[in-house]
This record gives C-alpha cells, structure tokens and sequence, in this order.
C-alpha cells in the first residue's frame, strides 16, 4: 500500500488502466467517464446483505458516492462525518453510499460498518465499477451526484465536512 498526502493508493486492481498521467496533466481512462458535468455511470453492486442495488435507486435524490476501503485510514476518517451528513440530511432527500474497494468484501465491511454505526448504504465495488467512473487510483475519490444524476463534483483525498455540506446544501434546495 502506498500513502498519499491525501489519501491512499488503490491496493490490487489492475495494471495499466484508469487514470494516467502524462505531461502534468490528468486524462481520464474511459473517454469522460466520470467528469465533473457528465451523467453518472450505472451500476448494479451488492450490499452488505447481497442485495443488488443499483445508481438508479436513488433517482431524485442527491447522492454522495464515496469509493474506500476499511484499510485506508483517510477513508477511515471520513465515514463518521459521512454518518453525519445522512443522519442530518436524509429527510431533505440525501443519500451517502459507500462504495468499498476491498477485496474481502462485506466480510471485513460488515463489522467496519457496525463499529461505526453506518446508517447509509454500504456496497462491494470493483475494477469495472472504478473503470466507469474514469479509473480511481487513490482513495476516498468521492463524487457528488445532483437529483438528475449529474456529477457536480468531485474530490479526491480526504475532505472535510464542511466542503461536503457546502456542496450538498444548493442541490438540497432544489
């Protein structure tokens, strides 16, 4: 595992795909799959429970869509203000969904999501859905998703509460 300032490389994953650097500056891997302005990917992933939940779920809400995994501690970090925003802003139509990378899946997401007392959906993410949304090199990357299914923004490496609540609070009002 390699530590960023911000957050952590993706452990395992494949080789060569997503995104690449290349003269200072970020292409992303899929075309645009996954840029600020473009309609979020669908996806169809299982929760803790083996549910199938889809994007689609969650049309007319705004979505926080955080990939992580338990062993990242700035992912780690992030999941109590996560509990935060969703307990606060539920009932304004706000959904947080956890999109763990491990690769022990709900295994070791189930007890990590009890310990900290998750009241948002928790899926098993993988390579084709981090390819979809333009290849995720480092975690948390966490994408804001309007009540259309936009992405309004998103944030790579440990972000702050506030930023979130700044972000979420206009498409709340709409």
């Amino acid at each position: 595992m390699l530590a960023l300032p911000w957050g952590c490389a993706r452990q395992g994953g494949e080789k060569g795909k997503g995104t690449e650097i290349s003269d200072g500056q970020r292409r992303i891997g899929s075309g645009e799959a996954g840029a600020v302005g473009s309609k979020a990917p669908e996806f169809a992933l299982p929760d803790l429970s083996g549910k199938t939940v889809r994007l689609a779920d969650f049309q007319g809400k705004v979505v926080i869509l955080d990939f992580w995994a338990t062993w990242c501690p700035p992912c780690r970090a992030e999941v109590p203000d996560f509990v935060r925003l969703q307990a606060k802003y539920r009932d304004k139509g706000l959904s947080v969904v956890g999109l763990s990378l491990d690769a022990e899946g709900a295994k070791v997401v189930r007890p990590f999501a009890e310990e900290y007392n998750v009241n948002y959906v928790m899926l098993i993410a993988n390579d084709e859905t981090t390819r979809s949304f333009g290849g995720v090199v480092g975690i948390p990357t966490t994408f804001v998703l309007d009540r259309t299914g936009k992405i309004v923004s998103k944030f790579i490496g440990k972000t702050e509460l506030k930023v979130f609540e700044e972000t979420i609070l206009p498409l709340l009002s709409t």
